[in-house]
Order: structure tokens, then sequence, then C-alpha cells
């Protein structure tokens, strides 16, 4: 069985009216304002699961900066999970400083069979993370319903790219070390974060946060995949794609030519997620 756990579909209509929404949103401009920046719907991703031999895909939203876009393209992640139970699981948003209509999200969305929170975009919903008038009405509502949050992350050091942001390990840390109680997945191998296990207090911290390999290919040498098994243990690390950032078959193509045994591999393509998703 193979779980990709971080894959991005939007509705048709963004797909069609791109521009409005460029219009409309600074993140998603930042992202999506390049004519050869994929976007991709939902039945785009079932075509490609099929040809790379995937059997579940998390489909997580996107850093929002209002309310009524997270709102609405909520409704097209739930629309989806509806239409394909057995293959895809939903990861909805939420714009956190909307705060009591922020929980009703959260709250209306694991109603309709939601099981996570994502991907938060910090840096560009300018979040405050000290803020706790906001942060903990928030956190609160992810925990009483056992979900599971992601969030972006990004390396403090090398290229630069769109979308890259500051949401760094240094940033990252005591947040995740204040919800400690709280299951968190930080993407894009939490911007190195696992490297920084070598120091004897971080692997406390860490007890109860993953990472996924969303957009790996793009970022490090494929054998940051035995490094990091090394570091915090195959059973933290989730395979993401980042589709359509890049066809799913690439980072499987990687992972399968990584220096890591035939244990390590199954925990990475499926067993993680099976356990965390209650699968």
């Amino acid at each position: 069985m193979i779980i990709d756990f971080h894959t991005h579909v939007f509705p048709p209509r963004v797909k069609q009216k791109r521009g409005q929404y460029i219009d409309r949103d600074p993140c998603f401009a930042l992202l999506y304002s390049q004519k050869d920046a994929k976007i991709a719907t939902t039945d785009d991703l079932i075509e490609s699961m099929d040809k790379a031999g995937i059997d579940v895909s998390v489909i997580v939203n996107f850093g929002w900066i209002t309310h009524e876009l997270c709102a609405e393209t909520n409704e097209y992640i739930l629309e989806s999970i509806a239409r394909y139970p057995k293959r895809l699981i939903g990861f909805v948003t939420v714009q956190p400083q909307s705060v009591d209509a922020a929980v009703a999200e959260i709250e209306r969305c694991t109603q309709s069979g939601a099981k996570g929170v994502g991907e938060m975009r910090p840096d560009m919903q300018l979040l405050d993370f000290d803020d706790e008038s906001i942060i903990s009405p928030f956190m609160e509502a992810i925990k009483k319903h056992r979900l599971i949050l992601l969030t972006h992350a990004s390396e403090p050091v090398g290229h630069n790219y769109p979308g890259k942001g500051i949401i760094t390990p240094d940033v990252l840390y005591p947040f995740l070390t204040a919800h400690h109680d709280v299951t968190i997945v930080c993407a894009h191998w939490g911007g190195g974060l696992p490297f920084y296990a070598l120091m004897p207090e971080v692997p406390k911290a860490l007890q109860n946060v993953y990472f996924d390999t969303a957009a790996s290919p793009f970022l490090y040498q494929p054998k940051i995949y035995s490094l990091v098994s090394q570091l915090v243990g195959a059973d933290k690390i989730l395979f993401g794609s980042d589709y359509p950032l890049m066809p799913q078959t690439r980072p499987l193509q990687e992972i399968n030519s990584a220096a890591i045994d035939k244990e390590e591999k199954s925990l990475i393509l499926s067993g993680n997620a099976k356990s965390l998703l209650k699968l």
C-alpha cells in the first residue's frame, strides 16, 4: 500500500479563473502567478494516483488569508472525500485570525469527515505564534477533535523559490514545544528540523511531530531518507509528493532507490500514515 500524505487540489473554477484568485489572495498569487504553475482538480489527482500506483492520497488545502476563501475551498475538499471515500483523506484550512469563525469551520468540516487541518502557512496568514488569543482557540479545536495539523516549513539556508517562506526550524520549535499534545506534521522535512535531533533536548520536543517528504527532489539529495531515518526514526517520516508540483511517480522513484531497508520503506510509504489516520 502507498499513501501520499501531501497533495493539493483546487475546485475547477480556481483552475479556470486563476487570475481572479491571484487578485484575491497574495499567497495564491505568489505560488500560482506563473502560467506553468500547475493546478490540479480531484479528477486530475485520481488519474495521477492510478498511474503511479498510489492507493490513498491526503488532499490538503492552502493557506488562504481570508476565512471566505478557506470555507469556499474546504467545501471542495469535503465533496472530494465524499466522492472518493476509499482513495482520499481531507485536510481543511482556516484563517486562525478569524477565531470564532475558524473554530466553527473546524467543527463543520470535522462533522463532514475531515481528518486534519492544513497546509497552514503561518507567515502568509500573518500568524503570531505568541498571540494566545488567536492560537489557543485554534489549537484547542484541533485537539478537541483529535485532528492532525500539517504546517508548511522551510529551510533557513539554500536557494530561494516561490512560496519558500520563513517558517524555519527556529520558528517552529517553540510552537511544537508549546503544543506537544497535538499531532503535528511539518512539511518538506520540517525545513531541516530533524537534523537538530542530535541535540539532547530536541527529541523530547518532537515526540508527537512527524515530517513529510513533500517536494524532496527539489530540496535534498536522496540520502536524506537514510539520514533522517537515523536521526529521528523512519517511524517519523511520511511519504508526500506535493502533487501537482511534481508527478507522483518522481518521488516514488527516489524513495525506491534510497538506501533504507524494506521495513523502513514500508513505514514511510504507508505504515506511519495508516497509524496516524487510523486506516
